[in-house]
């Protein structure tokens, strides 16, 4: 009898020491980087050119008299708004004489017309 209670006590404390093992919990860390890029802003102005319309072509080109640089050319790549002071569009081709300002973006080969606006 007392050879199975050694047994029994041999056994029950190699489960002691082998039971933290068997029922071990593994953890997983995720670790998650995140950077922050620096927001740019970008400004655009738009200028107009006033003066009397010397060449229109429709969704072409558009050339302007102006008092103080002589005539300026704008290319027309879209369809460009046409419209009077109250902001009505105007529904008739202009014409030369028809005084104008020119409402455009950026600067030389990179001017984009906004909208022509017609002095009545």
């Amino acid at each position: 009898m007392k050879g199975k209670t050694m047994r029994k006590i041999i056994i029950g404390l190699a489960c002691a020491v082998i039971a933290p093992f068997a029922f071990a919990q593994t953890s997983t860390t995720t670790t998650e980087q995140t950077t922050t890029v620096p927001a740019t802003t970008t400004t655009t102005s738009t200028t107009y050119t006033a003066g009397t319309v010397t060449t229109y072509e429709p969704d072409k080109t558009i050339v302007v008299r102006d008092e103080r640089e002589g005539p300026v050319s704008f290319a027309l790549k879209a369809p460009v708004r046409i419209v009077d002071r109250a902001g009505h569009v105007v529904k008739r081709a202009l014409t030369p004489k028809d005084k104008v300002r020119v409402y455009y973006s950026g600067t030389g080969e990179t001017r984009v017309v906004e909208h022509v606006e017609v002095d009545d």
